[in-house]
């Protein structure tokens, strides 16, 4: 038999034709790799799960970030679950494989991050977790309760930069700036920078009268079902933008509105950096520099506090007091060369926001993407006819 009439025979038999199992099998392959390419390198979906953002975002609004903007980073644990993030949604074990881990690298983007960006970034300090208390900072369950009961009482995890839980805050300030903070206000660069006009603060309020009809609230915004207005003292407190208490003000069984801020000078235990030396809480604190790449700080006292934990735990450097110095890598150093950008995160919610002000700066391989708009917004509180927020869909993000 010749190899051409073979050939002929064997182009001449009908192609064996796919089972239905494998057509199913292979169309759900292509789509978890198309859908996880797309997640991965250009846009991914993100919920709002707290009122940290209010009234900028609202906790049920779901969002598009783009991954495009600032450069997608490369999967730093690349083995992993499809679509889950740490944790598999049914037996809650890990949803990633740690024994293989990349270096950070970032592709390209079209832009910057700008000062009043929304970011969504991964948690700095999650890099360890007590798994029975996962909401909670694991750091500041240790400087109240001590290490060792903390980690007798909880299992604890280490989680690698890209699995770490999403934040979602506005950027306040880029590497190299200047920030500080006095009665609630922002200064960057010495120039201060008034709240978003969405963004929240605390007011005490007193009435002249108990006799009060909240639903006049709810016609100007308030959401009397969350704790918009909570009764404290003998008045009340206003959670609300300075454009709402401003109407407030005018009703006429409105004694004052007074804004409600820490007093300069009262120590915080919680607040960054944690540093008994520093009088700061969550209204008052600064001057201080956000770290920038190619930026030497000097290491003493005063910088330690500040600097340390990004020297160590984000820029990889073993870490130690020697006498009056310090070690870096086991040589002595008065110095310190930055290796990457950092950022300074807060919440336009502000006294209701777990932010840089209680961890410090992000950094820029925790950086996710940016939030760009609102493709569904849901609202838990509301009837069955008005759970959707009808106004949100599809608004950008400012």
């Amino acid at each position: 038999m010749s190899w051409k009439f073979w050939q002929k025979n064997k182009d001449a038999e009908p192609k064996k034709k796919k089972t239905k199992t494998r057509e199913w099998v292979d169309a759900i392959l292509f789509a978890v790799i198309a859908a996880t390419i797309i997640r991965v390198f250009f846009i991914e979906a993100y919920t709002i799960p707290t009122a940290s953002m209010e009234r900028s975002l609202l906790i049920g609004d779901f969002l598009f970030v783009s991954k495009v903007n600032y450069g997608a980073r490369i999967p730093m644990t690349p083995v992993a679950f499809p679509f889950a993030h740490h944790t598999m949604p049914l037996t809650g074990t890990k949803a990633y494989w740690d024994g293989v881990q990349w270096k950070y690298r970032r592709l390209p983007g079209t832009s910057d991050i700008k000062r009043n960006d929304v970011v969504v970034f991964n948690y700095p300090q999650g890099d360890t977790v007590a798994l029975e208390q996962q909401d909670a900072d694991y750091y500041q369950m240790v400087r109240n309760r001590g290490w060792k009961s903390v980690n007798s009482d909880y299992t604890i995890v280490s989680r690698p930069v890209d699995k770490r839980e999403n934040y979602i805050k506005r950027c306040i300030g880029i590497a190299g700036d200047v920030i500080s903070m006095k009665g609630g206000l922002v200064s960057v660069n010495g120039k201060q920078e008034k709240l978003k006009n969405t963004g929240q603060m605390t007011y005490d309020v007193v009435f002249k009268t108990m006799d009060i009809n909240f639903s006049i609230f709810e016609d100007m915004g308030f959401n009397i079902q969350s704790d918009d207005i909570i009764q404290s003292g003998n008045g009340y407190q206003f959670n609300a933008t300075e454009d709402m208490m401003n109407e407030v003000k005018k009703l006429d069984f409105v004694q004052s509105v007074t804004l409600t801020v820490k007093p300069d000078g009262e120590r915080e235990a919680d607040v960054f950096p944690f540093d008994p030396n520093r009088n700061w809480n969550v209204d008052n604190f600064g001057p201080f520099v956000v770290p920038k790449k190619g930026w030497t700080v000097a290491l003493d006292s005063a910088t330690m506090p500040l600097y340390e934990r990004s020297i160590r735990i984000y820029e990889g450097n073993t870490v130690a007091k020697s006498g009056n110095g310090w070690l870096i890598n086991g040589k002595p150093a008065t110095s310190y060369t930055f290796k990457m950008d950092y950022y300074w995160m807060m919440g336009d919610n502000r006294h209701r926001s777990l932010d840089s002000r209680y961890w410090g700066f992000v950094p820029e391989d925790h950086i996710v993407g940016k939030a760009l708009f609102i493709w569904m917004s849901y609202n838990t509180n509301g009837t069955f006819f008005n759970k959707i927020r009808w106004n949100r869909l599809l608004r950008g993000i400012k």
